[in-house]
């Protein structure tokens, strides 16, 4: 499942994001969703969350 909508994203889920710093490698991080930052309730690149490590990203699988 994609990640954007904000609607399917909530804390407890765990996710592969794509950090900031991985942007242009695309390479994906998995973890633990603790809080959920994006407002709109569509994103086209993703809805970004904060994981429970403290890293912060754009959500692009649900698990």
């Amino acid at each position: 499942m994609e990640g954007t909508r904000r609607e399917d994203i909530r804390p407890g889920l765990t996710v592969m994001v794509e950090l900031e710093e991985h942007k242009r490698s695309g390479k994906l991080t998995g973890g633990r969703v603790k809080e959920v930052l994006t407002t709109a309730p569509i994103h086209p690149h993703g809805i970004k969350v904060k994981l429970d490590s403290g890293l912060v990203g754009r959500v692009k699988e649900i698990i």
